[in-house]
């Protein structure tokens, strides 16, 4: 019997593998890479699963890992003395907490789950091997990290005019 039962886990397992290597190709990151290197990127990675509410990280933690969304919604916060403030929200096939492993800095806002949440966990010693291994990552990566300080900025000044008015 508990032969059986280990059978199915097997190929529960590697249902998930499947479901995750799926998922990957659908992350704009990842989507040109290899199948075999989508592989090995998703053996490296922990699949972590969050309830609305949960906090993915907080600000101000060590940056050790980045999360891919790989289903639901996360809220990006920032703390302020009125408490926090809501940046953005992120859905699957996004990528959060890549800015601390990349800055080697503390976590610059608070990641909360505001659905349930599957996500693959990639630890920083592994984010950074994807990123020598792979350019063409690296170049994605930048590009995101660039719309976002694009908004960032686009939203500060459109907050500092209307202080001012």
């Amino acid at each position: 019997m508990g032969n059986i039962g280990g059978q199915e886990h097997g190929q529960e397992k590697a249902m998930l593998f499947k479901d995750e290597i799926q998922m990957l190709k659908r992350v704009p990151f990842f989507s040109e890479m290899e199948p075999s290197k989508l592989k090995l990127l998703a053996f490296a990675s922990d699949r972590v699963s969050y309830h609305a509410g949960d906090e993915l990280f907080r600000q101000g933690d060590l940056g050790d890992a980045a999360y891919v969304l790989l289903t639901g919604k996360v809220d990006v916060l920032i703390d302020s003395p009125s408490g926090p403030i809501k940046l953005t929200e992120m859905s699957g096939n996004a990528i959060v907490g890549e800015i601390a492993i990349l800055c080697d800095s503390v976590r610059t806002a608070t990641v909360r789950a505001s659905t349930s949440v599957e996500a693959l966990r990639i630890g920083k010693e592994q984010f950074f091997k994807l990123m020598s291994d792979f350019p063409e990552i690296t170049i994605k990566v930048m590009r995101v990290l660039a719309e976002r300080l694009t908004q960032t900025t686009t939203e500060l000044s459109k907050a500092r005019s209307e202080n001012k008015a």
